[in-house]
């Protein structure tokens, strides 16, 4: 178990890591392509678009092919993409290959979680989470530290690096045995998890924060970048809001396991309303990037809570764990791109501002919800 935690997380870890080195690199390419701010959104959301396509596929193909192999796809898909990446010198190839690894890390996700909670004990449930989430804000944390060294060096050799180490992955995958999957027919157990409360409520709770960081990685990284704090200083900003987080979502992992999911959300969304209103206006480089740390920080923790919400739900309905993270990535990635795209377009044609005080109407307008229809305890 240990081993698989392990190979799991470093997997969430790079795959998130190729995520995030676009932020410290969107400016210098928006400067590069002469991008909008909706073009810039579209090459920051185009990860997140191949997720959301790739989601369902992802999570059918652990679920009947098998966890391992689905890990195998995706990984090999990651490293396939980062080559393109690196050397890609169109913005309609950078966006492909972000697209390509999209896809390849709804595969990566859904067999590798499908494959780590298939032997997980229930109880632990929400601690498994939260350490491979603390590892995917690893990835945020180090890959911001790629984007500046890139944006810096060029990007052909910390790309190339990355897609290295997925070689190193697949290999490393191949010597832990695998699980069978879990067979049978898929529809019945999903219909059943897509009524149940926990399943429908953890959805939404994965989308809010997902819309959180859509808008934030994009808007935030270019008002820093007006703001004067220029690559490495913008990277730095991620990096210390994401070394928060590595620590946040293993306590909170930890905690849902013992409190239960619903207070850890009632938390987080009440914080998180009021913190993206931090955002608004920009009054000092300073100001800001410590804004955009706490919201950041204070989003990312509903993360793990309502991914073990939706994880207990679909136990409870029969569905196989690959296909209930298929569900996580079906709507992280509909938060991310809506919060990039939609965001960045109605940031363009209005100010900043907008997109997050809606934001932050969306976190409370949530808080209400959950406090008026409180959804069941956990398995």
């Amino acid at each position: 178990m240990r081993r698989l935690l392990f190979l799991v997380s470093v997997i969430v870890l790079v795959d998130t890591m190729f995520y995030a080195a676009i932020t410290p690199l969107l400016p210098d390419y928006a400067d590069r392509f002469d991008l909008s701010k909706t073009a810039a959104g579209v090459l920051a959301g185009a990860y997140a678009a191949g997720t959301l396509l790739g989601a369902l596929p992802g999570g059918l193909f652990a679920a009947r092919v098998g966890a391992r192999r689905a890990v195998l796809v995706g990984v090999a898909l990651m490293s396939v993409a980062s080559v393109g990446f690196a050397f890609g010198d169109t913005v309609l190839l950078l966006d492909v290959t972000r697209f390509v690894q999209g896809v390849g890390a709804a595969f990566s996700f859904a067999g590798g979680f499908g494959w780590l909670l298939a032997q997980a004990p229930t109880a632990n449930r929400g601690a498994m989470i939260g350490t491979a989430m603390s590892a995917a804000v690893g990835g945020s944390l180090l890959g911001p530290v790629v984007g500046a060294v890139a944006r810096a060096t060029g990007p052909e050799l910390p790309f190339s690096a990355i897609a290295v180490l997925g070689v190193v992955l697949f290999g490393c995958a191949l010597r832990i045995p695998a699980v069978p999957p879990s067979g049978g027919s898929v529809g019945p157990a999903l219909r059943r998890a897509l009524s149940a409360p926990r399943v429908r409520g953890g959805m939404a709770l994965v989308t809010a924060p997902a819309l959180g960081f859509g808008m934030i990685n994009v808007l935030g990284a270019l008002e820093l970048d007006e703001l004067g704090a220029g690559g490495f200083g913008i990277g730095a900003t991620f990096l210390v809001a994401a070394a928060i987080q590595t620590v946040v979502q293993t306590l909170v992992g930890r905690a849902s396991d013992r409190v239960g999911r619903r207070p850890l959300l009632l938390r987080s969304l009440a914080g998180s309303s009021v913190c993206v209103v931090l955002l608004v206006p920009p009054s000092g480089v300073w100001l800001f990037a410590v804004s955009v740390v706490v919201a950041l920080v204070v989003v990312g923790s509903l993360y793990t809570p309502a991914m073990a919400l939706l994880s207990d739900g679909a136990a409870g309905a029969g569905l196989d764990q690959g296909m209930a993270f298929a569900l996580v990535n079906l709507t992280w990635a509909g938060g991310q791109v809506l919060g990039a795209v939609a965001g960045s377009g109605l940031a363009e044609a209005t100010s900043d501002a907008v997109p997050f005080l809606l934001l932050s109407a969306v976190m409370a307008l949530s808080l209400v919800a959950l406090v008026r229809r409180p959804v069941p305890a956990t398995v």
